[in-house]
């Protein structure tokens, strides 16, 4: 899933604009403006041998458009991005127990280890946003829809702390890539609300992001990216959050490379593409003030290719994470767990390199409303405590804007109701506001126009004739005669006198 919406995924809430194709040289890029099956009753509880990694590439789904059934008001949402997972079961696994480092785990560390962030110079202080457990939200709408509904979300739950607002960066353009000020200012207010609060930020790699550019394109975009080419940008960034106040922002960067859904995907060079995200951090940690953390956030499973074969290295990453949605069909959540590259995998990988997980993205999609996976998701959570997680709430992920799911929508509220409650009082936020737009500057007032004065009455018009009333002033050849006013009232009418000369010449 991504932004197209804003979501990206859609998103949400039409924000991106369409791609032109790029001519990519061999020194420069000359381009123009674009734009989940059932658990079981018991969830079985990880242990026992890694999975190594599979032997061939394993079947994978694409995801499902994204969010444009935001109903309630139609803004564009994230983009979704491509399928989560390889069906478990289409390779064999290599000797239990073996470690390559781009493989499956050892076994070692289940649970999550509590580490400090990577050591760049731009680490996040350890009691940044990390409150008390696990941090939850839900990614509601792109822009400031997504604050207001947090309110709602809360109460539908009986109260229980959102403390995670997330968002997506549109990736059609570098300048939305920076982050436009209004845009952002608002998810920085929100943060700034509370101290133990989490601002998730997903940012594209590349421009023209979900305009599925060929591998040959991607591919020099990504060596250009690793030659630094494109710091300025992510300079730029960094520079907005820090100066709009949230510089702790968690940097969900080019996420579910591992698909073949985005143009900022690893696949069609991995060496490259790690090249590029060291640069990219590199950049971002150098502007004073900051204490961003990164977060490498691949879809579950193998996909388009191995996620472990992306990792660029302990130094710029400071949580991994997982976007896990209920797919394939058919797939249990059991399998979901202990498929190559699954949810399993994550947690021992995760611990093996001294990181905390997350769950940016997760949700019901191929196997409709699941109670079963929503039941076995939110219990993995509770078990393995990410450092957050936040389900992507429209259809036909969601449970609480989306009708679609009522059983799993029951589930989800079950479990999570009432938790973790603020130790505050929460404002109340106001309505959804309209979608702000640019300010128009006031006319200037016209000037004062004197009154115009009424006309002065016309007189009345004469009444018009009655057929038949020979002798009444007006008729043709007919002399007015003036008898002073009483004899006019007197006679109820005016007279006047005709000559008949014809008759009179004739007789």
């Amino acid at each position: 899933m991504g932004h197209r919406r804003a979501k990206t995924k859609g998103t949400r809430r039409g924000v991106l604009t369409a791609g032109l194709l790029s001519l990519v040289t061999a020194g420069a890029v000359l381009s123009a403006p674009a734009g989940h099956a059932s658990a079981p009753a018991a969830l079985r509880p990880p242990g026992g041998d890694a999975v190594a990694a599979p032997t061939a590439e394993a079947a994978r789904e694409t995801r499902g458009p994204g969010p444009e059934g935001d109903r309630d008001t139609g803004a564009q949402a994230p983009a979704a991005g491509t399928g989560t997972g390889a069906t478990a079961g289409t390779a064999a696994p290599a000797a239990a127990g073996t470690d390559t480092g781009t493989g499956p785990g050892t076994g070692a560390g289940l649970e999550r280890a509590e580490a400090a962030p990577g050591t760049g110079a731009g680490d996040a202080p350890s009691d940044t946003g990390t409150g008390t457990g696990t941090a939850m939200g839900a990614y509601l709408d792109y822009g400031p829809r997504g604050i207001h509904r947090m309110a709602g979300l809360r109460k539908w739950l009986g109260g229980t702390d959102l403390r995670v607002g997330h968002t997506y960066l549109p990736g059609d353009v570098w300048t939305n890539i920076e982050g436009r000020p209004g845009f952002l200012e608002h998810w920085a207010r929100w943060r700034q609300e509370r101290k133990d609060r989490l601002f998730v930020l997903n940012v594209p790699m590349l421009e023209r992001n979900e305009s599925h550019l060929p591998d040959p394109v991607v591919r020099q975009l990504l060596r250009l990216g690793a030659d630094g080419r494109f710091d300025r940008h992510f300079r730029a960034l960094a520079e907005r959050l820090v100066g709009l106040g949230a510089p702790d922002t968690v940097v969900v960067l080019g996420w579910e490379m591992n698909g073949i859904t985005y143009s900022h995907r690893c696949g069609p060079d991995p060496e490259a593409w790690k090249a590029y995200w060291k640069r990219i951090v590199t950049a971002m940690r150098a502007v004073p003030g900051q204490r961003f953390r990164f977060d490498f956030a691949p879809n579950r499973g193998q996909d388009a290719i191995p996620w472990t074969a992306c990792y660029p290295g302990d130094d710029v990453v400071d949580i991994i994470g997982m976007d896990s949605y209920d797919q394939p069909p058919g797939e249990s959540f059991d399998e979901q767990v202990n498929q190559p590259y699954g949810l399993r995998h994550h947690v021992e990988f995760a611990a093996a390199h001294g990181k905390p997980i997350s769950y940016p993205e997760w949700g019901l999609f191929r196997n409709g409303d699941n109670p079963e996976y929503m039941r076995g998701m939110l219990k993995w959570i509770e078990r393995h405590k990410p450092l957050y997680h936040t389900i992507t709430d429209y259809c036909p992920h969601g449970v609480w804007q989306c009708d679609e799911n009522p059983k799993s929508s029951e589930v989800f509220r079950t479990m999570l109701s009432g938790k973790g409650g603020p130790t505050q009082p929460q404002p109340e936020q106001p309505e959804e506001p309209e979608e702000p737009g640019d300010p128009e500057l006031p006319e200037e007032p016209e000037e004062p126009q004197e009154p115009e004065l009424p006309d002065e009455p016309e007189d009345p018009e004469e009444e018009p004739e009655e057929p038949g009333q020979a002798g009444r002033p007006g008729q043709a050849g007919c002399t007015p005669l003036d008898l002073g006013d009483w004899v006019e009232r007197w006679l109820g009418r005016k007279l006047c006198v005709r000559f008949e000369w014809r008759r009179h010449l004739g007789s």
